[in-house]
């Protein structure tokens, strides 16, 4: 498949939310990122008001536009729209163009290849690096990875691995859904994708898993537009034929149903009929299991789970405008209580949190997110996105699990490696 891209698109969109910044502060004031470090003046200076000064054929004027995090708070807040992060992702995508994407960026928005090479069978070995000191530190040095972020561990298996090689459901849906399960589920936390397809499943749907690449976010967090278009029209090859059928996506990694949805369409100008039939038929799980409850098709009858939880609303959930479906579900748990943080954001936001030189910031940014999940009492905290999840546990040492796993015991679906 071929796209032809109308690259004047978004340029024009962006250009026409440049001109409504009223110069208000609003976006200053909120930005989590510039309330902890000088070396981001505010999403309105890097963002609109640089803008007027860039030009294709010219340096860029602000490098401290790369200390954006992209956590689209300034988005939210915006009392006139102006698409403040599309602008600074795209200058730091014009800062990889001329300067090129170092060593450093390129493996970690390459998070499919990290996968492929550590997961099974290496998994035990590269589990060994990166728990080692020494090792960090160098990598740290060399690299620029910082020491202490926290990297997740992989897994002995991958999620596709199990899909493959799993007894046969016992029931067979009678309608049908694709999973989109990112890199995250695949090669760090299998189990997760095993509990969504039950829950799936539960509630009388075949799950296919299609074949599927990165979602390409990490790459466009970096600046490497390029690449990510690769990745973004894969995948919409493969998700097509069956959005075509009717048969909706469904994905449990907010920032990979944000990315299919809107993030790459819009950075990249991807605007074909066909990447907007994959966009709208993509759902985040919660989403999609709300529609289904709005039908009177859901599976309501829980078992109680007699906890209260922290629940942390990720940047990337809260992009997707969407509200907070997580919650309009679990209400409905007997005995079960959320507690919702209000913390902007947990500092981590995909990669930027593991670079050497915004370590530092990042936890700051979520200085007030730990504080809220260890004033809880609760060893258990739930949110929607990996990352976040990583970062919680990495700030508070506690465990934090997606709220679907909370679902998935309500159903009685819980088995023993799952802790239920």
């Amino acid at each position: 498949m071929t796209f032809i891209i109308p690259s004047d698109h978004i340029e024009l969109s962006l250009e026409q939310s440049l001109d409504h910044c009223i110069k208000c502060n609003i976006c200053t004031t909120a930005c989590p990122v510039s309330a902890v470090t000088d070396k981001f003046p505010g999403p309105k200076y890097v963002g609109p008001q640089a803008q007027r000064f860039r030009r294709p054929d010219q340096d860029t004027p602000d490098a401290s536009v790369d200390y954006c995090s992209g956590c689209r708070v300034c988005n939210q807040v915006c009392p006139t729209g102006v698409h403040i992060a599309e602008l600074n992702a795209r200058a730091r995508a014009q800062i990889v163009a001329q300067k090129g994407l170092s060593l450093r960026n390129r493996l970690l928005g390459h998070s499919d290849w990290i996968g492929r090479m550590g997961a099974s069978p290496l998994a035990p070995i590269a589990n060994m690096f990166l728990s080692n000191g020494l090792i960090r530190m160098i990598t740290e040095q060399v690299i620029g990875i910082a020491r202490h972020a926290p990297v997740p561990a992989f897994s002995r298996y991958t999620f596709r691995s199990w899909f493959k090689h799993r007894s046969a459901p016992t029931a067979k849906g009678t309608r049908k859904v694709v999973y989109f399960h990112g890199c995250a589920t695949n090669y760090y936390e299998p189990e997760l994708g095993r509990i969504a397809v039950e829950v799936l499943e539960h509630n009388g749907f075949e799950v296919i898993l299609a074949k599927q690449g990165c979602c390409g976010l990490p790459l466009l967090s970096n600046g490497a537009f390029a690449d990510a278009q690769k990745y973004h029209e894969y995948n919409v090859q493969q998700l097509l034929p069956y959005v075509k059928q009717g048969i909706p996506i469904v994905g449990t990694s907010t920032s990979c149903t944000l990315t299919l949805k809107e993030e790459a369409p819009d950075l990249l100008g991807l605007h074909s009929d066909e990447i907007k039939l994959v966009a709208e038929n993509t759902y985040d799980i919660f989403e999609f299991l709300r529609l289904e409850h709005e039908q009177g098709r859901l599976d309501t009858n829980f078992r109680p789970v007699a906890l209260t939880l922290p629940y942390h609303p990720p940047c990337q959930l809260r992009a997707h405008r969407i509200g907070r479906p997580a919650l309009d579900i679990l209400e409905m748990v007997p005995g079960l209580r959320l507690l919702e943080s209000t913390s902007p954001c947990c500092g981590i936001a995909g990669t930027y949190g593991v670079k050497r030189e915004k370590y530092e910031i990042g936890m700051a940014v979520g200085a007030g997110l730990f504080d809220f999940v260890q004033r809880s009492g609760s060893d258990l905290a739930l949110c929607d996105s990996e990352t976040c999840r990583w970062q919680i546990t990495h700030g508070t040492g506690v465990t934090s699990k997606h709220p679907i796993e909370i679902l998935h015991r309500a159903y009685g679906l819980a088995s023993p490696s799952t802790g239920g």
